[in-house]
């Protein structure tokens, strides 16, 4: 399936897709982690600000994350996977934060750009942390999801295959050229020696 074809599914029918297959586990992970960024980036302005920012997270990423994780897992057949990728690094933060923002000048979050800058680069990594473990079965709901138990046990090591990705899809696109100007060097090498 490619991102358009995935895109217009998102748009046939959204409440297949962000309703009945609401992501509950990114909901909880994503509420934890963002309310706790969101309490240490506001600590300096006081424990009432960082407790009030923090339970604001809280709320809004419990309801939102489920609907952005669901958006995430939609994606997570999408051919190729790098237009996965960016697709949702467009599509989850552009909605995201765009509500993220707007609620937290609503209630006066004290030190907003410091907790706005933290989240936006938690959910550049995040997302596409979560597209790479949904590729590879973990941290999805529904149909053949595992356990919260199960996924947890198998995140340490996706966590080390998702930062080497990176170098490694980088040294498989450079080996072939570098194999190449090796073949050639040594060929001629040879040839100046036996010709």
């Amino acid at each position: 399936m490619s991102v358009f074809e995935t895109l217009r599914n998102l748009g046939r029918s959204p409440r297949t897709v962000l309703v009945d297959s609401w992501n509950w586990k990114s909901a909880l992970f994503s509420s934890i982690i963002r309310a706790l960024i969101f309490l240490f980036a506001n600590l300096a302005a006081g424990w009432r600000a960082a407790t009030g920012a923090m339970f604001a997270e809280f709320v809004y990423r419990a309801i939102s994350a489920g609907v952005y994780g669901a958006i995430t897992q939609a994606f997570r057949e999408t051919e190729p996977p790098w237009a996965a990728g960016i697709a949702v690094m467009v599509v989850v933060p552009l909605i995201s934060h765009s509500i993220e923002l707007t609620i937290h000048l609503l209630r006066g979050t004290p030190k907003i750009i410091t907790s706005m800058i933290v989240s936006m680069c938690f959910t550049a990594i995040s997302t596409l942390f979560n597209l790479y473990a949904m590729r590879r079965g973990v941290l999805v709901t529904g149909a053949g999801a595992g356990s919260v138990g199960a996924d947890l046990r198998r995140v340490p090591g996706l966590i080390g295959s998702f930062l080497l990705a990176g170098p490694v899809a980088l040294y498989a696109k450079l080996r072939p050229a570098a194999d190449a100007v090796w073949r050639d060097g040594n060929e001629r090498r040879v040839r100046k020696q036996y010709l």
